[in-house]
């Protein structure tokens, strides 16, 4: 899958979306999600003005966190 990520002038791939892991903290209100193992070091973040952070290994991107996840959605922490 290749993907553009907002603000950045690059285009990167997703690979691994047989292994997706998704994961919530209720306590910062960040929703994580991981491609592949979930042991990777990422050789680049990314964080757009839109608290959305992306991690990025060889133009993969290994993971996703949005912050803020229920106050976009409109619902209390």
């Amino acid at each position: 899958m290749v993907f553009k990520v907002p603000e950045v002038r690059k285009v990167y791939t997703i690979e691994d979306l047989d292994r997706v892991q998704v994961d919530y903290d209720r306590s910062t209100d960040t929703l994580h999600i991981v491609f592949g193992e979930g042991n990777e070091e990422a050789d680049e973040a990314i964080l757009t003005e839109n608290d959305v952070g992306y991690r990025i290994k060889g133009g993969r991107i290994i993971g996703i966190t949005v912050y803020g996840l229920l106050r976009r959605l409109g619902m209390e922490v």
